[in-house]
């Protein structure tokens, strides 16, 4: 197992690349969640558009064909037939005047993820530093084994 261990470093680092990138990555689980949130968003803002637009839809076919809905607006809007006379009060102008939403703009946010160049760098670096320690330890080793023994402490 003498040169065979010092490949377990490589091994974690892969290992440890292969996680992060599944987890965290650009297109990892993390992004994958997020993405799906983002879709949520939009879909729920889509139906909102969809419920605005029916009832805008309506307003307008109610002015096309009907006179009497015609004249609710004219009259909202400060309009009003050949004999009608207006009394304006200072003030009120505009209070009762109806206005549409139009919906909003919702921007897609990108997911937050780590670079993959950041993970291959912690990886990497991963690596090497389990290397090194392995190393360090099998020096470490190689010295005790090769220490010459004390002679005050031989026992007879």
């Amino acid at each position: 197992m003498g040169t065979i261990k010092y490949l377990i470093p490589l091994w974690i680092a892969v290992l440890v690349y292969t996680l992060c990138s599944i987890l965290s990555g650009s297109k990892g689980l993390s992004a994958y969640h997020q993405l799906k949130m983002e879709r949520d968003k939009q879909q729920t803002n889509l139906e909102a558009l969809k419920l605005i637009n029916k009832e805008l839809e309506n307003t307008k076919n109610a002015l096309l064909y009907d006179k009497d809905a015609l004249a609710i607006y004219a009259r909202e809007l400060g309009y009003g037939s050949r004999n009608e006379h207006f009394i304006r009060i200072v003030g009120l102008d505009g209070i009762h005047k109806q206005q549409t939403d139009s919906g909003q703009i919702i921007i897609a946010v990108k997911p937050s993820t780590i670079s993959d160049k950041a993970i291959k760098v912690f990886s990497f670096c991963l690596g090497i530093g389990l290397f090194i320690a392995m190393v360090v330890f099998d020096h470490l080793q190689h010295k005790r084994r090769k220490r010459p023994k004390n002679p005050r402490t031989r026992r007879f």
